[in-house]
Protein backbone atom coordinates (compact mmCIF):
# COMPACT_ATOMS: atom_id res chain seq x y z
CA UNK A 1 0.00 0.00 0.00
CA UNK A 2 1.22 3.08 -0.84
CA UNK A 3 1.78 5.78 1.33
CA UNK A 4 2.25 9.33 0.75
CA UNK A 5 4.31 11.47 3.31
CA UNK A 6 4.60 15.45 3.20
CA UNK A 7 8.43 16.50 1.86
CA UNK A 8 9.27 18.64 4.59
CA UNK A 9 8.36 16.42 7.55
CA UNK A 10 12.15 15.42 8.57
CA UNK A 11 13.42 12.23 10.82
CA UNK A 12 15.99 14.07 12.99
CA UNK A 13 19.14 12.65 14.94
CA UNK A 14 18.95 14.84 17.24
CA UNK A 15 15.68 16.53 18.72
CA UNK A 16 16.71 19.40 21.23
CA UNK A 17 13.93 20.21 23.81
CA UNK A 18 13.86 23.71 25.65
CA UNK A 19 12.10 23.46 28.51
CA UNK A 20 8.96 21.30 26.71
CA UNK A 21 7.07 20.57 30.24
CA UNK A 22 7.89 24.35 31.87
CA UNK A 23 3.91 25.61 31.79
CA UNK A 24 2.61 22.35 32.46
CA UNK A 25 1.28 21.72 36.00
CA UNK A 26 2.30 18.85 38.31
CA UNK A 27 -0.20 15.91 37.06
CA UNK A 28 0.16 16.68 33.34
CA UNK A 29 4.28 17.80 33.47
CA UNK A 30 4.80 14.11 34.94
CA UNK A 31 2.45 12.04 32.75
CA UNK A 32 4.34 14.45 29.67
CA UNK A 33 7.67 13.17 30.76
CA UNK A 34 6.24 9.31 30.63
CA UNK A 35 5.13 9.81 26.87
CA UNK A 36 8.19 11.48 26.28
CA UNK A 37 10.42 8.55 27.61
CA UNK A 38 8.31 6.37 25.50
CA UNK A 39 8.77 8.51 21.79
CA UNK A 40 12.37 8.81 22.72
CA UNK A 41 12.48 4.46 22.84
CA UNK A 42 10.26 3.98 20.23
CA UNK A 43 11.23 6.89 17.53
CA UNK A 44 15.25 5.78 18.83
CA UNK A 45 15.68 9.18 18.73
CA UNK A 46 18.23 11.32 21.46
CA UNK A 47 16.89 13.85 22.75
CA UNK A 48 18.23 16.63 24.52
CA UNK A 49 16.22 18.54 26.95
CA UNK A 50 17.09 21.55 28.72
CA UNK A 51 15.28 22.13 32.22
CA UNK A 52 15.77 23.17 35.34
CA UNK A 53 14.06 20.51 37.33
CA UNK A 54 16.20 17.99 38.62
CA UNK A 55 13.64 15.48 39.28
CA UNK A 56 12.52 15.55 35.46
CA UNK A 57 16.36 15.32 34.66
CA UNK A 58 16.48 12.08 36.79
CA UNK A 59 13.37 11.15 35.03
CA UNK A 60 13.99 11.65 31.56
CA UNK A 61 17.50 11.01 31.38
CA UNK A 62 19.65 8.13 30.42
CA UNK A 63 22.92 9.23 31.22
CA UNK A 64 23.42 12.44 33.30
CA UNK A 65 26.66 14.79 33.38
CA UNK A 66 27.53 17.49 36.06
CA UNK A 67 29.37 20.17 35.89
CA UNK A 68 31.56 22.28 38.45
CA UNK A 69 33.52 25.65 36.54
CA UNK A 70 33.09 23.96 33.56
CA UNK A 71 34.59 20.86 33.95
CA UNK A 72 32.28 17.59 34.18
CA UNK A 73 33.30 15.85 37.61
CA UNK A 74 30.44 12.67 37.57
CA UNK A 75 28.71 11.38 34.58
CA UNK A 76 26.71 7.89 35.16
CA UNK A 77 23.19 6.78 35.13
CA UNK A 78 21.06 9.00 37.01
CA UNK A 79 21.03 6.22 39.99
CA UNK A 80 24.54 6.48 40.13
CA UNK A 81 24.59 9.69 40.63
CA UNK A 82 22.41 10.43 43.10
CA UNK A 83 23.40 7.09 45.55
CA UNK A 84 27.12 7.43 44.77
CA UNK A 85 28.26 10.81 44.46
CA UNK A 86 32.08 11.04 43.77
CA UNK A 87 32.48 14.01 45.52
CA UNK A 88 30.81 16.67 48.09
CA UNK A 89 29.92 18.96 45.05
CA UNK A 90 27.77 15.76 42.99
CA UNK A 91 26.17 15.07 46.01
CA UNK A 92 25.09 18.60 47.11
CA UNK A 93 23.62 19.79 43.81
CA UNK A 94 21.74 16.78 42.98
CA UNK A 95 18.91 16.60 45.50
CA UNK A 96 18.76 17.25 48.86
CA UNK A 97 21.58 15.67 51.17
CA UNK A 98 22.78 15.80 55.18
CA UNK A 99 26.74 15.97 54.95
CA UNK A 100 28.41 15.11 58.22
CA UNK A 101 32.14 15.74 59.04
CA UNK A 102 34.24 12.85 60.80
CA UNK A 103 37.25 11.51 61.12
CA UNK A 104 37.90 7.56 60.21
CA UNK A 105 38.60 5.72 63.57
CA UNK A 106 38.74 2.24 61.48
CA UNK A 107 38.84 0.90 57.84
CA UNK A 108 38.62 -3.00 57.34
CA UNK A 109 37.63 -4.91 54.15
CA UNK A 110 33.98 -5.20 54.95
CA UNK A 111 33.58 -2.53 57.52
CA UNK A 112 34.41 1.16 58.63
CA UNK A 113 33.70 3.30 61.80
CA UNK A 114 33.69 7.44 61.67
CA UNK A 115 33.71 9.67 64.71
CA UNK A 116 31.74 12.13 64.11
CA UNK A 117 31.23 14.77 66.24
CA UNK A 118 27.60 16.32 64.75
CA UNK A 119 26.00 12.74 65.90
CA UNK A 120 27.87 12.76 68.87
CA UNK A 121 28.70 8.94 68.08
CA UNK A 122 30.04 6.59 65.80
CA UNK A 123 29.14 6.46 62.20
CA UNK A 124 29.33 2.26 60.63
CA UNK A 125 29.23 1.24 57.73
CA UNK A 126 29.23 -2.20 55.94
CA UNK A 127 32.00 -1.28 53.58
CA UNK A 128 36.02 -0.30 53.33
CA UNK A 129 36.32 3.04 52.61
CA UNK A 130 40.29 3.02 51.90
CA UNK A 131 41.22 5.44 54.20
CA UNK A 132 43.79 6.23 56.19
CA UNK A 133 43.37 6.56 60.27
CA UNK A 134 42.53 9.85 61.11
CA UNK A 135 41.55 11.15 57.92
CA UNK A 136 39.15 13.51 57.59
CA UNK A 137 35.67 12.82 55.68
CA UNK A 138 32.47 13.65 54.74
CA UNK A 139 29.69 11.48 54.99
CA UNK A 140 26.62 12.16 53.21
CA UNK A 141 23.40 10.45 54.02
CA UNK A 142 20.05 11.36 51.64
CA UNK A 143 16.48 12.69 53.68
CA UNK A 144 14.61 9.85 53.04
CA UNK A 145 17.37 7.10 54.54
CA UNK A 146 17.05 8.43 57.97
CA UNK A 147 14.28 7.32 59.58
CA UNK A 148 12.63 9.59 62.77
CA UNK A 149 10.75 8.73 65.75
CA UNK A 150 10.13 10.04 69.16
CA UNK A 151 12.13 6.78 71.38
CA UNK A 152 15.72 5.94 71.24
CA UNK A 153 17.26 3.25 68.50
CA UNK A 154 18.64 0.04 69.99
CA UNK A 155 22.11 1.12 69.51
CA UNK A 156 24.33 4.33 70.11
CA UNK A 157 25.23 4.55 66.50
CA UNK A 158 24.01 5.31 63.41
CA UNK A 159 21.97 7.44 65.54
CA UNK A 160 21.57 10.97 66.65
CA UNK A 161 18.88 13.14 68.23
CA UNK A 162 17.66 17.17 68.61
CA UNK A 163 14.46 18.82 68.27
CA UNK A 164 11.92 19.44 65.41
CA UNK A 165 12.36 22.79 64.51
CA UNK A 166 10.06 22.82 61.22
CA UNK A 167 7.55 20.67 59.33
CA UNK A 168 6.29 20.37 56.10
CA UNK A 169 3.27 17.44 54.97
CA UNK A 170 3.12 16.86 51.52
CA UNK A 171 0.62 14.32 50.74
CA UNK A 172 2.31 11.37 50.00
CA UNK A 173 5.29 12.47 52.20
CA UNK A 174 6.03 14.79 55.11
CA UNK A 175 9.00 17.06 55.70
CA UNK A 176 10.79 17.53 58.82
CA UNK A 177 13.86 19.68 59.75
CA UNK A 178 15.62 18.78 63.12
CA UNK A 179 18.14 20.37 65.18
CA UNK A 180 20.97 18.28 66.30
CA UNK A 181 22.28 18.30 70.09
CA UNK A 182 25.57 19.12 68.49
CA UNK A 183 23.91 22.45 66.70
CA UNK A 184 23.56 20.95 63.19
CA UNK A 185 20.78 20.89 61.14
CA UNK A 186 19.01 18.40 59.16
CA UNK A 187 16.54 17.18 57.47
CA UNK A 188 14.27 13.64 57.37
CA UNK A 189 11.78 12.71 54.83
CA UNK A 190 9.19 9.96 55.43
CA UNK A 191 6.54 8.78 52.98
CA UNK A 192 3.60 8.76 54.67
CA UNK A 193 2.92 4.63 54.10
CA UNK A 194 0.04 4.51 56.68
CA UNK A 195 -3.35 6.62 57.31
CA UNK A 196 -2.24 8.77 60.18
CA UNK A 197 -3.97 7.29 63.28
CA UNK A 198 -2.33 8.31 66.24
CA UNK A 199 -0.49 11.62 67.61
CA UNK A 200 1.62 13.47 64.72
CA UNK A 201 5.06 14.72 65.08
CA UNK A 202 5.53 18.40 65.16
CA UNK A 203 7.67 21.29 66.05
CA UNK A 204 9.53 21.22 69.19
CA UNK A 205 9.06 17.70 69.71
CA UNK A 206 12.67 15.71 70.99
CA UNK A 207 12.96 12.70 68.46
CA UNK A 208 15.82 10.46 67.53
CA UNK A 209 17.45 9.77 64.36
CA UNK A 210 18.86 6.25 62.74
CA UNK A 211 19.62 4.90 59.59
CA UNK A 212 21.24 1.58 58.52
CA UNK A 213 24.93 1.24 57.75
CA UNK A 214 24.36 0.51 53.74
CA UNK A 215 22.95 4.12 53.93
CA UNK A 216 26.13 6.41 54.30
CA UNK A 217 28.46 7.11 51.44
CA UNK A 218 32.19 8.32 52.77
CA UNK A 219 33.45 11.34 50.64
CA UNK A 220 37.33 12.33 50.64
CA UNK A 221 36.65 15.37 48.02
Amino acid sequence: MWRWRAPWVKRPKLLLLDEPLGALDKKLREETQFELMRLQDELGITFVVVTHDQEEAMTLATRIGVMNNGVIVQTAEPHEVYEYPNNRFVAEFIGNVNLFSGSVVSDERDSAAIQCDDTNGLIYLDHGISCAPNQVVSVAIRPEKMRIARNASNTPNNSAEGVITEVAYMGSQSIYKVRLLSGKEVRITQPNTQRDTGERLTWDDHVYLSWDADSSVVLTS
